[in-house]
C-alpha cells in the first residue's frame, strides 16, 4: 500500500468508507487471517511453536494484556517485537496530533477543537505499524512522568493555568495511543510507578499531579519479567498483576536442533562453522543449564551459545589470517577459546570460586563426546587409532592449517567416511575435512583410545 495514494483529509477518509478499529481488534483480525492462510505470524521465533505460541495466540485472540515470564535470553523481547507485524500496515492519524489520534475519534481537547473547527478538512497523515510499537526497559529511576506524564512548566509559563489539560506533557504510555506498549523487566519498576499504570490499564484515564484527565487510551500493554524467585529487586504488585489477562511462561530451546537454529539465526559468523561444531556448542549450553555448579535461577542465556559460535568463528578467521589458509573454517581446536572468553557470562553457585574454568572444560568435553557419538556412532574408527599408534602423530593448533593436519595421516578409507558423516565431501577444502577428522580424534581421546599433549600453541594426538 502506497501512503501517497491514501486519503489526506477527514472528508476523503469518510468517503473511502474507513472504519476505526481498536488495537486489540486489529491484532485479533490479522492474527486470525494469518492462521487461516497458513502463514507464520511469528517470523524468527524458534522453539516455541508447540508451547509458548499457542498460549500467546489464545491470549491475543481473547484481547488480553500479557506478561511473559522467563529467565534471561529466552527470546521474550524478540517475541513481543513481532507483535507489530500483526498491526495494519498503515493507519490514519490526525496530522499534528500529539497522541496519534484517529481522525474519526479524537480524544484530547486540542484535537477535538480542531476537528470541530475544520470538519472534513481536518488533515490526515498515515502512520506505519513500525512506529506503533513502543518499548521501555524498566529501571529503578523510571518516574511517573516518564511513563504517564507531567506538568510542562513551559506551557504554564505561557499563561495557561495548572488545571488546563493542555499543560500536560504526555509520557510514554499515552504517546503509544493506538499502539503497543512493551515494558521489559516490569518488576524493576518501583511499586509507586506500577500503581500509576493501574488506571491506564483498567479505567483508561491518566492522573498527573492530582489532575485527572479522562482519555480513552487504546493500547495493548505487554511486559516481560524474570521469575520472582530470581528477581529479588522487586515484584509485580498484585493489583497490577491482576490487570494482565495472561501470564505466559517461556523457556529455553527444548532440543539441540532448535538451539542450533537459534545460533544460526542470531549469530554473525566471520568464518565458517560447520554443523558438528554448532551441535557441540548447543549441547554445551544444554549441559550448562543442567549443571548443579551453575546458578540456574539466573539462567544460561541463548546469547551465550551465540557468543560462543562467534568466538569460535573468530578463532578460525585469526588462523586463516596467520596461515593464509582459505576458506576460514572452524575446527574443534577453536573450541578451546570458549571457556576462557565467556566464563564471565555465567553465574556460578557459591563455593565454586577458582574452579570455574575446570567445570566449563569438563562440560565442553562432554558436549564434544556426545556430538561425536551422534555423528560417528557405528563407525569403526580403529584404523585411525592404529595409524596414530603406528607413529602418525597429528599436530593441530591455532597456527596449524588444515592441510597439515591431513598430511600427518596416511590415506585411510575411514577418513572419507568421517568426512561424509560430518557433511563434507572427499574433494572438499582441507579445512573442512580436517575439522571432521579433528572431531574424530578428539572423540578417541575422550574415549581414552588416544593420548593428547597440549601446550599454549599446539595439540598433539598420539598413542
Amino acid at each position: 500500500m502506497n501512503p501517497e495514494t491514501l486519503p489526506r483529509t477527514l472528508g476523503e477518509l469518510r468517503a473511502a468508507g474507513h472504519r476505526p478499529r481498536s488495537v486489540k481488534t486489529e491484532i485479533h483480525d490479522n492474527l486470525l487471517a494469518a492462521l487461516r492462510a497458513g502463514e507464520n505470524p511469528w517470523p524468527g521465533i524458534v522453539g516455541f511453536s508447540r508451547t509458548v505460541l499457542p498460549q500467546f495466540e489464545r491470549a491475543l485472540l481473547a484481547g488480553h494484556d500479557i506478561v511473559l515470564l522467563g529467565e534471561r535470553g529466552q527470546g521474550k523481547t524478540r517475541l513481543l517485537r513481532t507483535l507489530a507485524g500483526l498491526l495494519d500496515e498503515w493507519t490514519p492519524v490526525i496530522e499534528g496530533s500529539e497522541l496519534a489520534e484517529h481522525p474519526l475519534e479524537p480524544i484530547t481537547p486540542v484535537s477535538r477543537r480542531r476537528a470541530a473547527e475544520l470538519g472534513d478538512e481536518l488533515p490526515v497523515r498515515w502512520l506505519h505499524r513500525s512506529q506503533r510499537y513502543t518499548e521501555k526497559l524498566a529501571t529503578p529511576d523510571t518516574s511517573v512522568g516518564d511513563l504517564i506524564g507531567d506538568i510542562d512548566p513551559v506551557k504554564v509559563a505561557e499563561g495557561r493555568s495548572l488545571g488546563d489539560p493542555e499543560t500536560i506533557h504526555f509520557g510514554l504510555v499515552p504517546r503509544a495511543h493506538r499502539g503497543i506498549v512493551a515494558i521489559n523487566e516490569l518488576p524493576d519498576l518501583a511499586e509507586r510507578i506500577q500503581v500509576a499504570l493501574l488506571n491506564v490499564m483498567e479505567e483508561r484515564d491518566i492522573q498527573v499531579r492530582g489532575y485527572s484527565l479522562r482519555l480513552p487510551l487504546d493500547v495493548l500493554m505487554v511486559a516481560t519479567a524474570n521469575p520472582e524467585d530470581y528477581t529479588n529487586r522487586g515484584r509485580i504488585i498484585t493489583p497490577l498483576k491482576d490487570r494482565f489477562g495472561a501470564e505466559i511462561r517461556t523457556h529455553y530451546p527444548l532440543d539441540v536442533a532448535a538451539e542450533v537454529e537459534v545460533v544460526r539465526q542470531e549469530s554473525n559468523l566471520v568464518a565458517e562453522v560447520g554443523e558438528p561444531l554448532l551441535e557441540v556448542l548447543a549441547r554445551f549450553v544444554r549441559n550448562l543449564r543442567e549443571s548443579p555448579v551453575i546458578d540456574q535461577r539466573s539462567g544460561v542465556s541463548a546469547r551465550f551459545a551465540v557468543a560462543a559460535a562467534e568466538t569460535v568463528a573468530a578463532a578460525a578467521l585469526r588462523r586463516s589470517a596467520l596461515t593464509g589458509e582459505q576458506p576460514a573454517v572452524a575446527r574443534p581446536v577453536d573450541l578451546d577459546a570458549v571457556p576462557a572468553v565467556l566464563r564471565g557470562k555465567l553465574e556460578f553457585e557459591p563455593g565454586e570460586e577458582g574452579r570455574e574454568h575446570e567445570h566449563l572444560v569438563h562440560l565442553l568435553r562432554r558436549a564434544v563426546a556426545e556430538t561425536a557419538r551422534d555423528f560417528f556412532g557405528g563407525l569403526n574408527l580403529r584404523p585411525l587409532v592404529e595409524a596414530v599408534t603406528d607413529g602418525h602423530l597429528v599436530t593441530t593448533g591455532e597456527r596449524v592449517p588444515g592441510a597439515d593436519v591431513l598430511a600427518a595421516l596416511p590415506e585411510l578409507p575411514v577418513l572419507h567416511e568421517v568426512a561424509t558423516r560430518a557433511g563434507v565431501s572427499a574433494d572438499d577444502s582441507p579445512g573442512r575435512i580436517a575439522s571432521a577428522v579433528e572431531l574424530a580424534l578428539e572423540s578417541l581421546y575422550l574415549a581414552r583410545q588416544l593420548a593428547k599433549d597440549s601446550d599454549d600453541a599446539t595439540t598433539v594426538y598420539g598413542p
